[in-house]
This record gives C-alpha cells, sequence and structure tokens, in this order.
C-alpha cells in the first residue's frame, strides 16, 4: 500500500493505493503554504489513515526537482520551494518518497490507463492555468537530466504577428520571468490576454470560449489566432518526440471542439503528419495526478 499526494498551491488531494489500478481517494485539504511544519502535519495525517500500513509516499506536484541538487522548484507552495524536498520529506515522515511533476503524472496516467493505453511514445499535453508537458516512452517518463523535459510552454518563441489579422500582439511576460513564452500567451490566462489585445475587452477564457461556439465573430477571431501561436511549437515538438497519440489536460481539454481544431493545426504544421487524429482529449478525467503519482511510487518500489 502507498499513499498518494496530489499537491497544489490551493489543495492537497490524498489517496491509498494498493497498485496504480487501485486508486481510492482520501480527503481534500487546504495547502499550508508558508508553513512547512502545518504541511507535513497534513502529511502525516493522511498517511496515518486506515489500516494498512503505508510502505511509501508518491507525490505529484507543480515545479520539478533537480536531479543534480535535489532542489524543489514550487513557486506557488513557498515553504517547499528551495528545499532539498525528497530528503526533507524521508527524513520527517519515515518513509521512501518519490516526487513527480504534475504534468509527468498526467502524461503517466494517459499512457496506462487512459488515451495513450497502448501506445510506445505518448506525449501529456497541459493547456489549462499553464501550458506544459511531458514524454512518455514504453510507460515511463522521460524528465531529463534537468528534471524538466518536455515543458514545452517556456522560452521565448511566442509569435506576435499571424495570418488571419494584422494586428501585433504585444509579447507577454511569463511568470517564469522570460517574455514571449507560450504559457503566458496559450494558457487560459493568455487566451484572455489576445482578446483584450485584439478587442480592447478583458473577458473570462470560459465567456470567449462560449461565445466562440455560439459563432461571434469577435471570439472566433481571438480562437483563430491563439491556435496559429499555439500550434506552430506544439508541431515542432510533435516532430521532436513523435509521439503516436498526444493526450490534452487541463481546463481547456474540456473543450473536444478546440482541441478538435487544434489537432487540425497542428498536424498541418507537422514535417510528416499522420492521417489520423494525434490530439486528443485526455480520458483519465478523475484524479490524474493521483494516478500518475501511483504508478510513479510502484515504478520505484519495484525497482528496489
Amino acid at each position: 500500500m502507498l499513499t498518494c499526494f496530489d499537491i497544489g498551491g490551493s489543495a492537497i488531494k490524498g489517496a491509498k493505493a494498493a497498485a496504480p489500478d487501485q486508486v481510492k481517494s482520501t480527503r481534500r485539504v487546504p495547502t499550508p503554504t508558508h508553513d512547512f511544519e502545518a504541511f507535513l502535519s497534513v502529511l502525516r495525517e493522511m498517511i496515518e489513515e486506515g489500516e494498512e500500513q503505508s510502505r511509501g509516499v508518491a507525490i505529484s506536484t507543480a515545479g520539478a526537482i533537480d536531479p543534480q541538487t535535489g532542489i524543489a522548484k514550487i513557486a506557488n507552495i513557498p515553504c517547499a520551494d528551495g528545499r532539498r524536498l525528497q530528503q526533507d520529506l524521508e527524513a520527517a515522515l519515515g518513509l521512501p518518497v518519490w516526487i513527480a511533476r504534475d504534468s509527468a503524472c498526467f502524461a503517466l496516467a494517459e499512457a496506462h490507463f487512459g488515451a495513450g493505453k497502448g501506445h510506445e511514445t505518448v506525449f501529456g499535453i497541459i493547456l489549462g492555468t499553464g501550458v506544459g508537458g511531458c514524454l512518455v516512452v514504453n510507460e515511463r517518463a522521460y524528465v531529463g537530466t534537468s528534471g524538466y523535459a518536455g515543458e514545452w510552454g517556456h522560452g521565448p518563441v511566442a509569435a506576435t504577428q499571424v495570418s488571419v489579422t494584422e494586428k501585433i500582439l504585444p509579447r507577454f511576460r511569463c511568470g517564469c520571468g522570460q517574455i514571449g513564452c507560450i504559457d503566458a500567451v496559450c494558457s487560459a490566462r493568455g487566451m484572455e490576454k489576445i482578446h483584450e489585445a485584439l478587442h480592447g475587452v478583458l473577458l473570462p477564457s470560459t465567456a470567449i470560449m462560449e461565445a466562440w461556439q455560439k459563432g461571434m465573430d469577435e471570439a472566433s477571431l481571438t480562437i483563430d489566432v491563439y491556435l496559429e501561436i499555439l500550434s506552430g511549437p506544439l508541431a515542432m515538438v510533435m516532430n521532436t518526440t513523435g509521439p503516436s497519440i498526444a493526450p490534452v489536460g487541463g481546463g481547456l481539454s474540456n473543450a473536444p471542439e478546440l482541441i478538435e481544431r487544434l489537432d487540425e493545426e497542428t498536424r498541418k504544421r507537422m514535417l510528416c503528419p499522420p492521417d489520423e487524429r494525434l490530439i486528443v482529449p485526455g480520458q483519465c478525467g478523475i484524479e490524474p495526478g493521483l494516478i500518475g503519482a501511483a504508478i510513479v511510487g510502484f515504478q520505484n518500489l519495484d525497482a528496489d
């Protein structure tokens, strides 16, 4: 039995896992973002729940762990940021701890039990609060020497000119400190920035999507611009990693029409586009972070 956590800036979700396909959610509590002792206390309480003793702790979280130093980079949880988090947790909890970033856990869940099941190479795409991803090969996440391989949302590559309008878009500043990242332009907030730059009106992404689905002109232009900016870099990622399927998670994946258009726009920009759909909505809609954490935990437990 493993205890699994999906830890975000707003909440910690816990689960007990007898196997990767036997994950039972326990409860959800607010994340103590600024108090590490309170953070540990929440984890301990969930680990101790239930009759069977946990053999280890598997965690999905935003950010990444530097494989060279063990130092965590988790900006939205300041009490964990900058720590050698795995070592600190193992010392405090008295159990083996395995930590994976949330995009890797999503991609693993999809590769094992979702849209990527049966595929050798899967690229999981996150489109929501941020833009991210992870490559899974033979059911194992590839994170590289940096710990965050596959995070294609960062790097100053976003276009400011597109074919569907003569307007020139600003180069938006990203939370990572760079200017012009896909994360800054093509997240849900990025879609809102595009709409405001084109039309002078700030609307929630949900309202933009609803207006687009109703065929309203301003929203339709926003989505056309959004897709053109997003699909070029994504086509390069598909060329580079060569997946046979690319499931999408995150809030924007809840609009199947958007993902279908993204697939069309991306494939026509690829070097050798496949005839069949490549980019599809994810199928692990319920707790992919916990499922992915369980996969990571059992893969490491079995390897020991």
